[in-house]
């Protein structure tokens, strides 16, 4: 688990390209709702393995360690439709010594047009005594080498705002 230490370049805002896929879609082909939050946990997963070597689903396999989501907010802005490729930006805002602040944001192939943003709070969980735990060491110096806070403190929809205002 702790090869990601050692790279001392590590991306605060991570991006990554996918194709929305018909069978995600409703009968207007419009990726359905609930798909929007898959397609972001499933980018953000893939970018912690690819930017940091940062493998959670090796760590809770052999860890049985593990993060929750505890609440998700979504803003669902432009439809995002088959076979279109989208880019998928995430970051870490925040964290606690139990928990993560996730940002996604669903952007157009081009990164003008912002379809979907969202705030995920994840708690650290340990998968053999089903509680919450408390971060190492290790994770929180990871944390402070990767979280990447909003300059200003606000909610899911001024930061909405202000990203919309800027394309």
């Amino acid at each position: 688990m702790n090869q990601w230490l050692n790279n001392n370049h590590l991306p605060k805002q991570l991006e990554s390209k996918m194709k929305i896929r018909f069978h995600d879609c409703d009968p207007f082909n419009h990726l359905n709702n609930s798909r929007y939050i898959d397609y972001m946990m499933t980018a953000r997963g893939d970018q912690l393995i690819d930017h940091y070597n940062f493998d959670i689903y090796s760590i809770a396999r052999e860890e049985q360690l593990g993060w929750v989501s505890a609440f998700t907010q979504v803003a669902y802005l432009q439809p995002a439709t088959v076979m279109e490729e989208v880019v998928i930006q995430t970051a870490l805002l925040n964290f606690s010594p139990k928990t993560l602040l996730l940002e996604a944001l669903m952007w157009s192939h081009d990164k003008r047009t912002l379809k979907a943003g969202m705030w995920v709070r994840l708690v650290h969980f340990n998968l053999t005594t089903n509680k919450s735990q408390e971060h190492t060491a290790a994770l929180i110096d990871f944390f402070k080498r990767v979280v990447n806070p909003l300059p200003v403190e606000c909610t899911l929809e001024q930061r909405i705002n202000t990203l919309q205002n800027k394309t």
